[in-house]
């Protein structure tokens, strides 16, 4: 092969996938092995690690993802996507605007709390204690984002996100088998008695994750990325859902109720 014909191919390199005709190849596992004998967490696994997870890996990664499917139409992302299938487009564009509203205030909430949970426990690993690790942690972070702590509290769920108690449960009975080491449980559970205080104030299902995806490995940026997939199956739900209902043009709000003035 010449220069120019290898230059070519190193446009893009990956070790993802080795595919040629008559051949693919996820991270060196033929897909003719994999199909029917992976799960799909165990897939995403694959991908986006390296290698494949073990079956408890898996099953913890898979709480995590069932947990965070849905939040109802008021979440703008599911409102987004109902949206959508009201104004004559595809269910894919109406998947990709409900994907598209997962930023920093509403879907990022995860990945913002695994940095803060990755913060804590480097300060552990330098020798401070887990109550003075999470206090110096929650100063640099009310210091740089203000008194709200993401992965904490909720609009709804007031005093417990029913979500949270059920994905801490596996996460200290997989630390118990080993599967997990059990410190990010230990550093989330530290972070909500801290901020409660005062007043209880509920571990949300972004908090529970970020202890999922930290006690898994997965860098924060990933805690991002897993939610849209978990989210992209109440987008799904919901869009194919306002599609067999019908509507034409659906807005924020029902027609008899226009946004209110203000006068300039």
């Amino acid at each position: 092969m010449n220069d120019d014909a290898e230059a070519i191919r190193a446009w893009w390199r990956t070790s993802i996938i080795d595919m040629a005709p008559g051949k693919i190849a996820f991270r060196g596992h033929p897909i003719e092995d994999l199909i029917g004998n992976v799960s799909f967490p165990q897939m995403i696994w694959l991908m986006t690690v390296g290698r494949l997870a073990t079956a408890e890996e898996a099953a913890l990664l898979e709480a995590a993802l069932v947990a965070g499917v849905d939040h109802g139409p008021q979440a703008p992302s599911i409102a987004a996507a109902r949206m959508t299938a009201t104004c004559g487009v595809g269910l894919n564009n109406a998947m990709a605007n409900g994907v598209n509203m997962l930023g920093d205030v509403h879907g990022g909430a995860g990945e913002q709390c695994a940095e803060l949970y990755f913060d804590i426990s480097a300060r552990m690993d330098t020798g401070a204690t887990l109550e003075d690790a999470v206090q110096g942690g929650l100063d640099d972070w009310r210091a740089q984002n203000g008194k709200i702590v993401s992965g904490f509290g909720h609009r709804f769920h007031k005093p417990v996100d029913p979500r949270a108690p059920r994905l801490m449960a596996l996460v200290r009975a997989a630390a118990q088998t080993g599967t997990v080491s059990g410190r990010y449980a230990e550093i989330g559970e530290a972070v909500q008695a801290n901020l409660s205080a005062r007043k209880p104030l509920a571990m949300n299902i972004d908090g529970a994750t970020a202890v999922i995806f930290c006690e898994l490995g997965f860098p924060a940026p990933l805690s991002r990325g897993l939610f849209c997939l978990s989210r992209s199956v109440g987008i799904l739900s919901h869009a194919w859902e306002q599609m067999q209902q019908g509507g034409r043009n659906k807005g924020p709000m029902p027609p008899a109720y226009l946004p209110k003035y203000d006068k300039v």
